[in-house]
């Protein structure tokens, strides 16, 4: 490692977190600035340009081919910033740092810390031990030191949180690199769970998402699978119980391990939202048995079937990989005829990469870019046909809306806000029509703006591949707590609690659900 002059640290010291890849990681960057703040960090203030701040964290993805670029090329853009600014740090983190580990800083020798998956706690001591010693420090852990979610966090969001109940993964999928980088599954207690729900909605949050790499493989050392019950299908029933949470997500479920009680509290439970998000990969059955995806598309069209009979309206997304290994025109047909079966609201679709670790990487038969392109063009055009078409189905209705910041990246020109809708869409709407009081006012003016965080009902006017507009008056404007803080600027934040990984072992039950008093779902 590179020898440096011992810098003195600076007071107030300000820092600035740059997320690439999943939901996951964006949570893990959350628990990042809970750690910082703690340790006496202050955030940067919001449009600080990145290289403004005192430490700059990258938290990393390793899932496609070009995320050691788009890294390497961040940190390339940092090292003239460093050069004149000895004294900022540079940390790398997630599942990159985890994989590349000692190359981070062989490539980019400027970098001050490398930490990986399993010790994002350490970030604070890291930082101060590369400081007084004057040289990078590489610390990459080969299990987890302290479950993330027992870190302090400082939230993104006044209105919605991730809440993770379980790290890693024990499935096997040839494409897939997480496993190794994420570890094997290890999962919270209920209670601890329900434990940080409650706290969040203490704080004004009105919608939860439960995380997890497989989240309905959660529990499986504490399940009753004999009488039809699963640990899933419990915590989510007890996600209805907790009073002022409106809205429930989770992603992402396994087809393999999707069970009919799990759609059943989705449906009884008024809460949890009517949106699924269940990766296919793949409609073909000889594709799937290559990646060791442990289902086939006949099993999941079953699914879906099953979801769309108990909740019509559900909105179903997925992912789909274009291009693996071996596959054949015949494959991709079957997985564009799964594709138009089931419907999908959204999909996201990856043209297939090599992962270096990963079994696929070596397979026979990778297909050659211009046929992965082609196909990959011809998926997104029939999926943009159904999203455009579901979109549609949606003029007319009334959809309750969680307004959201950040959304929509044309509601300034347009003079729109944007927000969720129960099932997930994404809708713009014209902030006009009754305050929160229920009064009419006029398109210029109102004594009770909209803000972010709280909850209106539009009515839908237009629908186009990605989002829908609702062009008319708010029909109904309700303020919230999450609204207030917002406004105000705050954001929830989340204690250290507990310490070490959580015990194992059968726990105690969860309560029963008894249901919420959560308005219909749109």
């Amino acid at each position: 490692m590179s020898e440096r002059t011992p810098v003195a640290p600076l007071a107030p010291r300000t820092f600035a977190i740059r997320t690439h890849g999943c939901q996951m990681n964006v949570h893990d960057s959350e628990r990042l600035a809970g750690v910082l703040v703690e340790a006496g960090w202050e955030p940067a203030p919001d449009g600080q340009a990145v290289e403004d701040a005192d430490l700059v964290v990258f938290n990393t993805c390793a899932v496609r081919e070009n995320a050691d670029n788009k890294l390497y090329g961040q940190l390339g853009r940092l090292a003239p910033v460093k050069a004149a600014r000895p004294d900022q740090q540079i940390a790398v983190g997630g599942c990159l740092a985890q994989k590349d580990r000692s190359t981070v800083t062989a490539r980019a020798p400027w970098v001050d810390v490398v930490f990986g998956t399993h010790n994002v706690g350490s970030l604070p001591a890291l930082l101060e031990r590369a400081r007084h010693n004057g040289e990078a420090q590489v610390e990459i852990l080969e299990s987890l030191e302290t479950f993330p979610s027992h870190l302090p966090a400082r939230r993104d969001s006044a209105y919605s949180g991730w809440v993770s109940i379980s790290v890693g993964c024990n499935n096997t999928c040839t494409f897939c690199i997480v496993p190794s980088l994420r570890g094997k599954e290890v999962d919270r207690r209920p209670g601890e769970i329900l434990g940080e729900v409650e706290a969040l909605v203490a704080e004004g949050v009105l919608e939860v998402t439960l995380l997890g790499q497989n989240v309905n493989a959660y529990g499986v050392d504490f399940d009753d699978r004999a009488t039809g019950r699963t640990a899933f299908a419990d915590l989510l029933r007890a996600c209805g119980d907790v009073e002022g949470l409106e809205r429930v997500r989770f992603t992402s479920p396994h087809p393999r391990d999707f069970t009919s009680d799990v759609i059943a509290a989705m449906a009884e439970t008024p809460n949890v939202c009517p949106q699924l998000h269940m990766p296919l990969q793949s409609g073909s059955d000889r594709v799937l048995r290559a990646m060791r995806r442990s289902y086939r598309a006949r099993r999941y069209l079953d699914i879906v079937a099953e979801v769309r009979e108990a909740m019509p309206d559900a909105a179903l997304t997925t992912d789909i990989i274009v291009g693996f290994p071996g596959e054949t025109e015949e494959d991709f047909v079957e997985t564009l005829r799964v594709v138009e079966e089931s419907r999908f609201a959204q999909a996201f679709t990856f043209q297939y990469s090599p992962r270096p670790g990963t079994p696929a990487a070596t397979l026979p038969d990778q297909v050659p870019k211009a046929v992965v392109q082609e196909r990959y063009e011809r998926l997104v055009a029939l999926q943009e046909e159904m999203s455009l078409a579901g979109n549609r189905e949606q003029v007319g209705r009334e959809l309750e809306l969680l307004v959201a910041t950040g959304e929509g990246r044309k509601d300034a020109a347009t003079r729109r806000m944007s927000g969720r809708a129960r099932d997930g869409r994404l809708v713009h709407f014209t902030p006009t029509g009754v305050d929160g009081d229920g009064a009419q006012r006029s398109s210029t003016a109102s004594s009770s703006p909209i803000r972010p965080g709280d909850v209106v009902t539009v009515r839908a006017t237009y629908g186009a591949p990605h989002h829908v507009v609702a062009d008319g008056d708010v029909l109904t404007h309700r303020r919230t707590r999450a609204g207030d803080a917002h406004e105000a600027g705050t954001r929830p934040t989340t204690p250290r609690v507990g310490l070490g990984l959580p015990a194992m072992g059968k726990p105690e039950p969860l309560p029963a659900a008894a249901g919420c008093t959560v308005g219909s779902h749109a």
